[in-house]
């Protein structure tokens, strides 16, 4: 048997990570700014991670939700307390796609409606409903495009959005506070204030996409927390576990809960909280969003020194380098020659930048030399 073919894949083969660095079958040392999709929060092979899953792993791996498990109370807990949202209910799931499938799902039953605003450019995902929200017809079925309705409008247009609203139709608006997949584009400040606005006299469900600008990455524990706005469920993966998968649903106390509602085989289970524990855990003592703060701010004065760079766009450390012109091969010899890893979007002009949170200064340095070096060969 074959593997399906779905992924155009770079010739490289690691085989062992630690902190910062991913290591090939040879040996050769990687520098990861990209952390796997920004999903590498604390660090490869972190020493509390590692600890935290091997002691959970020789004494219970896996149970269904048919039991008590203190593993998730505990979760539940510390998250909520670590992003001041201790008022919150959490429904854990396995990845961002089911935690967007789950929320979509939960807006429609509250409201009973159907139909979905998202934005232009936006990714929520793979799965059904999670997919007929995400802007890219190319991995739209027609399966899914029977599935449910969804509006796509440009941010910053409210106008736009009450027209849509006014129809009364609308279960959610689901929205990415920064834009993973599509391009670092993210709304301002006055936009989403409306959005929440709008949501309440409509009595529409207002869905944060937490999945990649969650868990610290923009500068605080979440990106929306930066514009002084409530949201009703915030959706959580990628950087949760570090690797483990995992995902949330993190859902206001004003939507009731009903047994079998949702559901999960295999969703916060014994070794799943452990990684996702580890995490908070780390990010807490190691004061990792302080240090996202400082690097990102480091990491913007570095870069003025790239005069061929457009634009950086993003928060913290989720961040998007716009050139001129397509980055495809600068990203390649990034791979090849100076053994870096970024990330690319929707955006072909754009190099994305997703290290692990506990990324330090001198990293910063050896990339934007690298990257200098690469550009001039490009005569850039």
């Amino acid at each position: 048997m074959k593997l399906f073919d779905v992924y155009p894949l770079y010739n490289v083969t690691p085989e062992t990570g630690k902190g910062l660095y991913v290591y090939d079958e040879n040996g050769t040392e990687y520098l990861d700014l990209y952390g796997g999709h920004a999903v590498i929060s604390i660090g490869h092979a972190h020493p509390t991670y590692v600890e935290r899953i091997t002691e959970q792993v020789n004494k219970l791996g896996f149970y269904s939700n048919a039991i008590q498990n203190p593993l998730q109370v505990e979760l539940a807990e510390k998250l909520g307390r670590l992003s001041n949202c201790e008022e919150y209910n959490l429904f854990l799931c396995n990845s961002g796609a089911e935690a967007n499938e789950n929320a979509l799902k939960l807006a429609s039953f509250h409201t009973n409606k159907s139909r979905v605003i998202a934005f232009k450019n936006a990714f929520h995902g793979r799965t059904s409903a999670a997919v007929a929200a995400t802007d890219n017809r190319a991995i739209n079925a027609p399966i899914n495009n029977q599935h449910s309705v969804t509006t796509f409008l440009p941010f910053n247009q409210l106008h736009s959005l009450d027209y849509e609203l006014a129809f009364g139709d609308v279960c959610a608006v689901i929205i990415e506070p920064i834009q993973g997949v599509g391009g670092l584009d993210e709304p301002t400040t006055e936009f989403l204030q409306g959005v929440r606005k709008l949501c309440d006299k409509y009595n529409v469900v207002l869905i944060m996409d937490e999945i990649q600008s969650g868990y610290g990455r923009s500068g605080k524990f979440f990106a929306f927390q930066h514009h002084d706005i409530e949201a009703d469920i915030i959706t959580v993966a990628k950087g949760m576990g570090n690797g483990f998968p995992i995902g949330g649903v993190l859902i206001h106390p004003k939507y009731d809960a009903k047994h079998g509602m949702l559901g999960t085989t295999f969703g916060g289970n014994h070794l799943a909280c452990a990684a996702a524990l580890a995490v908070l855990d780390v990010i807490e003592n190691e004061k990792l969003i302080d240090n996202v703060n400082e690097i990102s701010a480091y990491f913007i004065e570095k870069t003025k020194e790239i005069n061929s760079l457009q634009k950086l766009k993003g928060r913290g450390l989720m961040l998007g380098m716009e050139f001129e012109h397509n980055v495809s091969e600068i990203r390649k010899e990034l791979i090849y020659e100076k053994k870096i890893f970024t990330g690319g979007s929707s955006n072909k002009n754009l190099l994305r930048i997703l290290p692990p949170l506990t990324i330090e200064k001198h990293h910063i340095d050896t990339f934007v030399n690298s990257l200098s070096d690469v550009l001039k060969n490009h005569n850039l």
